[in-house]
C-alpha cells in the first residue's frame, strides 16, 4: 500500500487512537469534568502521570488553583458521557448535575472519582509547563481506584471483560474489535 506524504501536518490525527479519559477537578467553589485523550504515565518511582490541557479549557484554571486532579478511565459504554463532558463547558453549567454523573469519594484529594470508571488515579500536581498550545500537567499518583474483576492477577486489564473507550479524532470513538493479546517475552525479541 503506498504511503501519502505531505509537507504540512494536516489535521495531525495520525497518532490516534488514544484512550479517552475524563479528568476531574474540585476547588472550594467548583468542580468540573473534562474529556482528554492526550495523557500518559511518566514514571514508576515516584508514580507520575501527565495530562495535556489547553489553557482555553475551564479545568485548566481549576487545576492550577486546586493543585490536584483525578484521571478516570472509562469503558466504551460511557462514550456518550465522555463526549458530553468534552463538548460542554463547566463555565456554563455544572456537568455533574447536568449529566447526572455518579461519583465516588476520593481517598487523598478532593476531585471526584467517576463511579463508572474501571480505574482512576488521584494526582497531586507536582509540575506544569507550556508546550505549544497546551499545558502539560504532571501529577504524582497518590491513590488508585480500580474495578478488581476487570484486571488479571498481574493487574493487567482484561480486554475480554472491559472494552476501553478509544478516541480516534474528529469526535469519533472506537472500541477494540477482535481481541488478540500477544505476549512477547524479553528473550523472544530478535
Amino acid at each position: 500500500m503506498p504511503k501519502a506524504y505531505s509537507t504540512g501536518v494536516g489535521k495531525f490525527l495520525q497518532h490516534y487512537p488514544k484512550l479517552a479519559t475524563v479528568v476531574t477537578v474540585k476547588t472550594k467553589e467548583q468542580e468540573n469534568a473534562l474529556a482528554i485523550a492526550w495523557h500518559c504515565a511518566l514514571s514508576f518511582e515516584p508514580p507520575l502521570y501527565g495530562v495535556a490541557i489547553s489553557p482555553k479549557r475551564f479545568s485548566y484554571g481549576l487545576i492550577l488553583e486546586a493543585k490536584e486532579f483525578a484521571i478516570n478511565f472509562l469503558p466504551i459504554e460511557s462514550v456518550k458521557l465522555i463526549a458530553a463532558v468534552g463538548r460542554t463547558s463547566g463555565r456554563e453549567l455544572n456537568k455533574f448535575e447536568r449529566f447526572q454523573i455518579a461519583t465516588e469519594k476520593p481517598i487523598k484529594i478532593s476531585a471526584p472519582i467517576l463511579k463508572d470508571a474501571y480505574a482512576a488515579y488521584e494526582c497531586k500536581l507536582v509540575e506544569h509547563h507550556t508546550y505549544g498550545d497546551h499545558e502539560w500537567f504532571v501529577g504524582e499518583v497518590v491513590a488508585t481506584h480500580y474495578l478488581q474483576e476487570a484486571f488479571d492477577e498481574h493487574e493487567v486489564l482484561n480486554l475480554e471483560k472491559i472494552k476501553p473507550a478509544f478516541y480516534i479524532g474528529n469526535d469519533l470513538y472506537a472500541e477494540l474489535g477482535k481481541i488478540a493479546v500477544h505476549h512477547i517475552g524479553r528473550t523472544e525479541i530478535f
